[in-house]
């Protein structure tokens, strides 16, 4: 029978899918049992519907996010900001089917406010307990790094300053003699690659990290058939720093591994929750404003001649052409080859059009759009046809940001990027922003877009 340091070794020197697995389940399971003891405490059958909302609850958290080497208030912002996505796609799931009525509203209140809470404390105990004991001594896993070049430097400083990640580096393994090895004061270069056999079975070397450049093919080989007969796990970490990784991922397609570097995150679970949450939220928003929308259209009418909507090409989803909708703002209507951007002062833009394009009311009619399926409410921005063929040639990573559905509002646009990028420089944050929005989406991320557009509405001066 296992004592509690070994079952502790055990824990840590698993892989990382372990902690992943653990993750995967830890809030789903939280929301659905914490569901299951709602009913129990107030003492409300556990009937059909509750099974029903029990269920939804798994098919929309799972699996969880690994959240466990993260610190800080931040966590509990991401739990709480994406709790509150789910409550409210829940909530507007029980409207539109009528099935509110089947759960006692102070058990909603109480399993609303009660699962955020108890998912937090698990996430930072959990994690507290795993750091603490991955210190100790006698869990730590020696590890080596085959290749001293910038990425080894990256990956010594990572296991030198997080000792609690459960990894005791021993040294840097390299062909090159010491005069030409360039290597910080705190890690040693302790032979050849030839060596590192004999050093793997006399020191119990558990981790060996391959930072040699991908054009070192036949060197790898040759070290990995010469590793094959010791015990050491193998990761080869490529150089992939001057890459803008985007829902980086690995897949077993067929048997073959292959490495995501540019994805997009709306795939599986992630693409039901992101279109279903779409489709509520706009089908509610046009029912609501539906009165503004008329009063809108007699405004752009009486303001100039010509349509009350302008329909504008932009480039959507992987690329292609989409028509976005938009109300008429300007005495001309730019939809051509050559496209020029609105600015301060203007003189096309009507003073009824100054006014909507401020408020962003020009762009209520791309609801329309979300339930056509061409837009969804949180993206990035569509910009015209020509703008894309200007930028992608002069920005890095430009065509990255059609990896999703463009939006009505974005994470640029919220954190002062809206209106007029008259310079590279001004495009190229635009891009930055687009691209950490598809790095973090999060349901909840895009329900604090919508309420920072919503405020901004009527406060903000960037745009016109």
């Amino acid at each position: 029978m296992m004592d509690d340091r070994s079952a502790t070794r055990l824990f840590l020197n698993s892989p990382p899918s372990v902690s992943a697995l653990i993750a995967a389940v830890l809030e789903p399971g939280i929301a659905a049992l914490g569901l299951v003891i709602a009913h129990d405490v107030f003492a409300e059958p556990f009937d059909g519907p509750a099974k029903a909302l029990v269920l939804l609850l798994l098919v929309m958290m799972f699996p969880g996010v690994n959240r466990f080497g993260r610190r800080g208030i931040g966590v509990g912002l991401d739990i709480v900001l994406t709790w509150s996505g789910i409550l409210a796609v829940l909530a507007l799931l029980g409207y539109a089917t009528d099935s509110l009525r089947e759960f006692d509203r102070r058990m909603l209140l109480a399993w609303a406010v009660a699962v955020p809470l108890v998912q937090w404390a698990c996430v930072a105990a959990g994690g507290q307990w795993m750091r603490r004991h991955a210190a100790q001594p006698q869990a730590q896993r020696p590890a080596v790094i085959v290749g001293a070049n910038g990425m080894s430097l990256r990956v010594a400083d990572m296991l030198s300053l997080r000792r609690d990640q459960g990894r005791e580096l021993l040294g840097v393994f390299d062909d090159r003699e010491h005069t030409r090895v360039d290597l910080p004061p705190h890690v040693a270069l302790r032979g050849t690659l030839a060596e590192l056999p004999a050093y793997i079975d006399a020191h119990g070397v558990k981790d060996v990290f391959i930072t040699l450049p991908l054009t070192s093919q036949p060197r790898i080989l040759g070290l990995m058939e010469s590793l094959q007969n010791t015990t050491a796990s193998l990761h080869f970490v490529p150089d992939v720093h001057g890459f803008s990784i985007i829902q980086g991922r690995l897949e077993d397609m067929g048997g073959v591994p292959v490495v995501g570097l540019l994805g997009s995150p709306f795939t599986g679970v992630n693409w039901l929750l992101k279109r279903t949450s779409d489709l509520l939220l706009s089908s509610l928003i046009l029912l609501a404003i539906s009165p503004i929308l008329v009063l809108l259209a007699i405004g752009v009418k009486r303001s100039s001649p010509g349509p009350v909507i302008f329909k504008q090409r932009r480039t959507g989803l992987d690329g292609e052409i989409i028509e976005v909708y938009k109300f008429r703002s300007m005495t001309t209507e730019d939809n051509g080859p050559v496209v020029v951007q609105a600015t301060r002062g203007d003189p096309r833009i009507t003073p009824f059009g100054a006014f909507i394009r401020r408020t962003s009311l020009d762009e209520l009619p791309q609801f329309i759009n979300v339930l056509q399926g061409r837009m969804s409410i949180v993206g990035p921005r569509p910009h015209a046809v020509a703008h894309n063929e200007q930028y992608r040639k002069i920005v890095k990573a430009y065509m990255a940001r059609h990896k999703v559905k463009p939006g009505i509002t974005g994470w640029a646009q919220v954190n002062g990027l809206r209106g007029e990028t008259d310079t590279v420089e001004k495009m190229a944050r635009r891009v930055e922003y687009d691209l950490e929005y598809l790095r973090h989406w999060s349901l909840g991320l895009d329900l604090s877009i919508i309420f920072r557009t919503a405020k901004m509405m009527f406060f903000d001066r960037g745009a016109y």
